[in-house]
C-alpha cells in the first residue's frame, strides 16, 4: 500500500460519510453561534446581567471589531465579493455539475458562512450607523446571534438531506 493510498485511505474523499465532516460541520456552527461579531455571547449576557465595567468592555470590543470589520469591507471589499462568488460558483458546479462530492460539501460549508458573513458586515453598519450602545447594542447582537443561529439551522439541514442522499444513492462501493 503507497503512501497516497494511506493518507486517502484515513482521511476518505467521499466526504458526507466521513465522520471527520459531521464534526467539522457541527464545530463551524457552533463556533459561528457562539461568536456574535468576534465577541463571545457569554459576554453579552455578563453584560446584561452585571452591567458596569463588563459592558463598558463589551462595547469597547463591539466597536474595534466592528471598526476592523468594515474597514475591510471598504478597503478590499470589492475584491473579497468576487474572489468569493467565483470560490462558491467554481465548488457549486464542480460539485452539483461534475458531482465531485467533496465540492459539494465545501459548497455546503461555505455557502452558509458566506451568508453569515452578510449578515455580520450588516449588522456592524447597523451598530455604527445608530451608535448602538447598553440594551440596544444587546439587543442588535442577540438578533445578529438568532440570524446565524437560523442560518445554521436551515444549513445543518440541508447539508444533512444532501449527505443522506449523497450515502443512499451512491452507496459505499461508489456506484
Amino acid at each position: 500500500m503507497s503512501f497516497y493510498q494511506s493518507v486517502f485511505e484515513l482521511i476518505d474523499m467521499r466526504s458526507f460519510s466521513n465522520l471527520w465532516f459531521w464534526i467539522a460541520l457541527a464545530v463551524m456552527w457552533s463556533s459561528a453561534s457562539h461568536w456574535v461579531l468576534g465577541v463571545p455571547y457569554d459576554m453579552v449576557l455578563r453584560a446584561r446581567r452585571n452591567g458596569g465595567q463588563i459592558e463598558q468592555d463589551l462595547e469597547d470590543l463591539v466597536r474595534i471589531n466592528t471598526n476592523r470589520l468594515l474597514y475591510i469591507a471598504n478597503v478590499s471589499g470589492l475584491w473579497m465579493l468576487a474572489l468569493g462568488c467565483f470560490l462558491l460558483t467554481t465548488l457549486c458546479v464542480l460539485g452539483f455539475v461534475y458531482r465531485v462530492e467533496f465540492a459539494q460539501a465545501l459548497f455546503l460549508l461555505g455557502f452558509p458562512m458566506s451568508l453569515v458573513g452578510l449578515i455580520s458586515l450588516s449588522t456592524a453598519r447597523l451598530i455604527q450607523h445608530e451608535m448602538s450602545q447598553g440594551e440596544q447594542l444587546r439587543a442588535r447582537l442577540t438578533r445578529h446571534r438568532l440570524y446565524v443561529q437560523m442560518t445554521g439551522v436551515i444549513s445543518i439541514f440541508v447539508t444533512a438531506l444532501w449527505g443522506m442522499y449523497q450515502n443512499l444513492s451512491v452507496g459505499p462501493l461508489g456506484g
